[in-house]
């Protein structure tokens, strides 16, 4: 079994790079206008721990809507950074690269809070999952760290806080903007593992 992970540079991704060192990670740039930011980040990690980086560019932006476009809220939108459609999209993007280097797992990043978007909840991820399953190369779909929250899943995966920092979840900007729901929970998560460390003996 030689497994991929879909790897953002965000705090959950990170810490699942961490926690489960897979042999590959993809980061994508589609045209989200903190790509760069996000790449640097996974090519750190990926670097400190010696798994395999692939980046993969293809530019999406067009199709994008709300704070990871810089775009207006599509009339759909359950939040003020959905995109149509993008956890679908990328995790097809990633299997695509991560089937042509031999990979057959494909990792995922979501924890329990992505539920509150269609795509981000057990029932989305064992439905692609299992869309892929059924196609060549018998590609699954897992996300481990589902029924987690960002806090949970740090402190089960160990991360060290210095390495967590190098982070970058903020949706509109390669530098933290400081008010997007990206860097609202950056700043809660934070917030979160700082109390424990007081609460520690």
């Amino acid at each position: 079994m030689k497994r991929a992970l879909l790897l953002s540079g965000g705090m959950d991704s990170l810490a699942l790079a961490w926690w489960k060192r897979p042999e590959l990670a993809i980061t994508l740039d589609y045209g989200q206008l903190a790509a760069e930011a996000e790449i640097g980040a996974s090519r750190t990690i990926c670097k400190h721990l010696g798994i395999e980086h692939h980046v993969v560019s293809i530019d999406c932006r067009s199709l994008g809507s709300g704070d990871m476009a810089g775009a207006n809220a599509d009339a759909h939108a359950p939040a003020s950074d959905w995109w149509p459609y993008r956890n679908q999209m990328l995790i097809t993007l990633a299997a695509m690269k991560a089937i042509s280097l031999g990979a057959n797992v494909l990792y995922l990043g979501s924890v329990s809070s992505d539920g509150s978007h269609q795509d981000g909840t057990p029932a989305f991820v064992a439905a692609i999952s299992q869309l892929m399953a059924m196609q060549e190369g018998n590609m699954r779909v897992e996300a481990p760290a589902i029924t987690l929250t960002t806090s949970e899943l740090v402190r089960t995966a160990g991360v060290p806080m210095n390495y967590l920092s190098w982070a970058h979840s903020c949706h509109k900007s390669n530098v933290l903007c400081g008010n997007c729901r990206g860097c609202n929970k950056y700043f809660e998560v934070w917030k979160e593992l700082d109390h424990d460390l007081d609460a520690a003996p």
